[in-house]
């Protein structure tokens, strides 16, 4: 029975929980246990069925009524209590409705108190809800739906960074705080967050004191993010980087700063206060700083015992210094090499005949020579001032130095294009002062143009006078008597004339072709067959080394007689001539024959003239002597007239052996047997002597001898006996010619290296045809005066004289008289080395 109760017990209380809970529809569920008790307990079933009179179904009905009676009044007291908290939980929820509701008017008004927008998405959402000013971000098309294609009123980099953000924001819901700036210009920021499962993207307009506050937080972030970029670079840096404070004291140095200084760290560097330089540098810097904001300099700095070059840059700051070495050793090395590149480029240029000048990409002078200069006669400050293109043409044309043009400016127009040319263009200009200049365009690699000038006047001039040259030359080949043939090197008859072929009795197309020498010989061999002579030609055309010149002479079989000659050529051809010479070999035989018949009559006269000379000398002196013996008083008296007649013959046989006399010396002097007894020569006494011989011509004629010497004259080195009679012959020459009471002069004065002797006669004078005769044997003309003789006393006069080394010259007037002039040459051992 006890079981029974507490299944109802328990059927009950699960039914007042079920209804509680609002699950009576489970209340049978609940009853089962009441059923299982009585269907358990049998000994209690039982019991109710014998006290009742009950079978076992009707107490298992009994027992299910039970429950049902019991579980309906326990579901009427739980509606009950239900419903009355039902109704009290409808007005506690009206009244939180109430409340939230003005909580959220609340929190809208004061989200949109100012212009702003909201986006949100829900978790696995992908619409969006916008809410608030959307004006703030609409596109110029003004869709709403279109704020969320970013591109639309943001640049393109800002829609990027914010299209990047809201997806980390929805995939993994990473917050983000941006601040951009529209197309429009206006600053925003983008700000967004996941709450309660959702992503929020708030976006509203900076502005005020919250505008500056985002850009100084952007400034300050660019700053910090700036700071450690520089921190990192300069750690990085191959180049040594330092800071130091006022004092001098080193505060900051890089990895590359203690490797220069060879420190052991950082902070050894700034313990040791290190220094990279030296102190009269740190003195320069520092001098430099103090008056200065900045200081930059190339120094030579020694670093790990090797002295390199660095630029040192260094900044006065406002607690210190700052500065930076960058090392410039291979710039400086590169430098210097460039410059004496380009030096040496410059006086290669300055020699250069050529006129070069470059102008830049901007059409500026950026170079020029000295050939340029000269070429267009500019002003040196003015090419110096990197005047441009236009101007220097303007100016030349101003100066008429160009070509004359129509169109001036579309002229120049087509010269320029050039700076935007690939190729070379050349040009010739005609200048208006006849000038010709050759002009090159050349576009440079880095931009601008080169140009280069050229006089080709000259060049225009020779090529003309070649091309006239070679007509004129052709023309003369033609018409020349000479047969003229030109071979090539490689032994073939490039060129020749028509007598070439007539000479040879050749056809008139026999040479064309071009025929080779051995060919043409081929063709003259029946006129002139000698191997050894073509051997000759051929082997002076055809030689490659040792091409001299060849000259033969060809007797042919048809009795003509041809001159052969052949001439090396520059350009490795030969010039091959004949010339036909059987007349000129005829007459030069006869007046071969004739010169040696002439030479051997003059060479017979002068052996008669010797050897009468010589065989008259006997007698005379026999003569003489007895003339003397007879007019010596110890042979006896003799009547006048006895003495008169001895007298013509003594003066006769004197002036016989003179005439002797002077043709033995001419005859020794001309069979070179003469020589000189050399000594001093005193020029006075000299003088005297050969006045003393003409003393009774002088007497005779009346003829008054001035005698003009230099004081202290004093002598020279000569044959004495020479020279006196050269002085002889000059008076006796001079007294013949003058006329009475007439003056002869001779004078001597000495010059540095001779002693002129001059006499001077009034005489009639020598016409100047008769000058050049007047030194040959048996040359004498009166020309009108008195003088009779053989014509040999100037004869001996030059041959003495020249002799000597001198020479002798003749001045002389028609009406007026005549000079003869004769230098000495004071050293006569000088003037017989030289002859030796």
């Amino acid at each position: 029975m006890s079981g029974v109760v507490a299944a109802m017990r328990h059927s009950l209380l699960s039914c007042t929980s079920l209804a509680r809970d609002g699950m009576i529809g489970l209340v049978t569920t609940a009853l089962l246990p009441v059923r299982s008790a009585f269907a358990a307990d049998g000994v209690l079933a039982q019991a109710i069925a014998d006290q009742f009179g009950l079978n076992h179904q009707e107490v298992a009905v009994l027992a299910t009524s039970l429950a049902l009676v019991g579980f309906s009044a326990v579901a009427a007291i739980l509606l009950m209590r239900t419903r009355v908290r039902a109704t009290r939980n409808e007005e506690r929820l009206r009244f939180e409705i109430a409340d939230l509701q003005a909580q959220s008017d609340r929190l809208r008004a004061l989200l949109f108190v100012e212009p702003q927008v909201l986006i949100s998405w829900a978790a696995g959402d992908n619409r969006p809800q916008i809410s608030g000013d959307i004006s703030l971000v609409m596109s110029q098309e003004g869709s709403p739906q279109r704020i969320l294609a970013f591109g639309t009123w943001l640049p393109p980099e800002p829609a990027l960074q914010m299209d990047h953000a809201v997806d980390a924001l929805r995939d993994k819901g990473e917050a983000f705080l941006l601040n951009l700036s529209t197309s429009a210009g206006r600053a925003i920021e983008a700000m967004g967050r996941a709450i309660g499962g959702q992503a929020i993207v708030r976006i509203r307009e900076l502005g005020g004191l919250r505008r500056e506050l985002a850009e100084a937080n952007l400034r300050h972030k660019a700053l910090q993010e700036e700071t450690e970029l520089l921190r990192d670079f300069a750690a990085a840096a191959p180049w040594p980087i330092w800071a130091k404070s006022l004092e001098g004291n080193l505060r900051y140095a890089n990895a590359a700063y203690v490797r220069a200084t060879e420190g052991k760290s950082v902070a050894d560097a700034l313990q040791r206060n290190l220094e990279l330089l030296e102190s009269e540098q740190r003195s320069e810097l520092t001098k430099a700083l103090n008056d200065n904001a900045s200081y930059a300099a190339r120094l030579p700095i020694v670093v790990s015992g090797e002295r390199r070059i660095y630029d040192v840059q260094a900044l006065k700051l406002g607690g210190g210094s700052a500065g930076i070495a960058i090392d410039a050793s291979e710039a400086a090395a590169l430098r210097a090499a460039i410059v004496r590149m380009v030096e040496a480029h410059r006086r290669t240029l300055d020699q250069l005949s050529s006129g070069v000048a470059v102008f830049d990409a901007d059409r500026r002078l950026t170079f020029y020579n000295e050939s340029y200069r000269r070429l267009w006669g500019l002003d040196q400050a003015f090419l110096d001032g990197n005047p441009d293109d236009s101007s220097i043409l303007d100016r030349l044309r101003a100066n008429r130095k160009l070509p004359e043009q129509p169109d001036f400016r579309a002229w120049k127009a087509k010269l320029h294009e050039a700076y935007r040319a690939v190729e070379s263009e050349t040009y010739t200009w005609f200048l208006p002062d006849g000038r010709a200049i050759s002009v090159v365009t050349t576009p440079n690699l880095e931009g601008g143009v080169t140009y280069l000038f050229d006089n080709v006047t000259e060049s225009l001039d020779l090529a003309r006078q070649f091309d006239r040259l070679t007509r004129v030359q052709r023309e003369t080949l033609d018409n020349l008597g000479e047969a003229v043939a030109v071979f090539g090197s490689n032994g073939r008859a490039e060129l020749f004339n028509p007598p070439f072929a007539k000479m040879w009795k050749l056809p008139a197309d026999a040479l064309q072709g071009e025929p080779h020498i051995e060919a043409v010989e081929a063709m003259c061999r029946p006129l002139f067959d000698d191997p050894m002579t073509w051997r000759a030609l051929r082997e002076s055309i055809t030689a490659i080394e040792n091409r001299a010149q060849v000259a033969l002479k060809l007797e042919r079989k048809d009795g003509s007689v041809l001159n052969c000659m052949t001439v090396p050529l520059p350009d490795g051809k030969t010039l091959l001539a004949f010339q036909d010479i059987t007349d000129t070999e005829n007459v030069e035989r006869a007046l071969r024959e004739r010169n040696e018949a002439l030479e051997a009559a003059d060479q017979m006269k002068v052996d008669f003239v010797h050897h009468v000379s010589y065989e008259l000398r006997a007698p005379l002196t026999t003569i003489i002597g007895f003339a003397h013996f007879l007019s010596d008083p110890s042979t006896g008296p003799l009547t006048p007239k006895q003495a008169e007649y001895l007298d013509y013959v003594t003066k006769s046989t004197n002036a016989l052996l003179a005439l002797t006399n002077n043709i033995l010396d001419l005859a020794t002097i001309d069979a070179g047997a003469m020589k000189l007894e050399l000594g001093p020569v005193n020029i006075a006494q000299a003088i005297e002597a050969a006045a003393e011989g003409i003393q009774d011509r002088l007497a005779t004629d009346r003829i008054t001898l001035k005698v003009d010497i230099e004081p202290n004259i004093g002598g020279f080195t000569g044959d004495e006996r020479r020279v006196v009679q050269v002085l002889y012959n000059l008076l006796a020459n001079a007294v013949g010619f003058s006329p009475h009471d007439a003056t002869v002069t001779i004078s001597a004065r000495r010059t540095e290296h001779s002693v002129v002797f001059s006499v001077t006669d009034s005489g009639p004078g020598i016409p100047l045809e008769m000058r050049d005769k007047v030194f040959n044997w048996f040359e004498s003309h009166s020309h009108g005066s008195r003088h009779r003789g053989a014509g040999l006393g100037l004869s001996l006069v030059r041959s003495f004289v020249e002799l000597h080394g001198g020479r002798v010259r003749v001045d002389s007037t028609v009406g007026k008289g005549t000079t003869v002039t004769c230098d000495f040459p004071i050293d006569q051992t000088a003037h017989r080395n030289a002859a030796e």
